[in-house]
């Protein structure tokens, strides 16, 4: 039971985290999607995980 409390928190938080990014970053046309993908890559490395889904994003999709 701890274990999955650990994780809801986890996935809470990186839900959290990603859609206060996009607030921030929808001025600057760098939103990440919201979706099954990105949530679980944050969920494993937390706020890390963010810097480098924008890295992805600013050198796959910006040019």
């Amino acid at each position: 039971m701890k274990k999955i409390s650990s994780i809801i928190k986890k996935v809470i938080f990186a839900i959290v985290l990603l859609y206060s990014y996009n607030l921030v970053a929808v001025s600057f046309n760098m939103v990440i999607p919201i979706n099954f993908f990105t949530i679980s890559f944050l969920t494993f490395l937390d706020a890390p995980g963010l810097v480098l889904l924008g890295l992805i994003l600013k050198l796959f999709y910006w040019g």
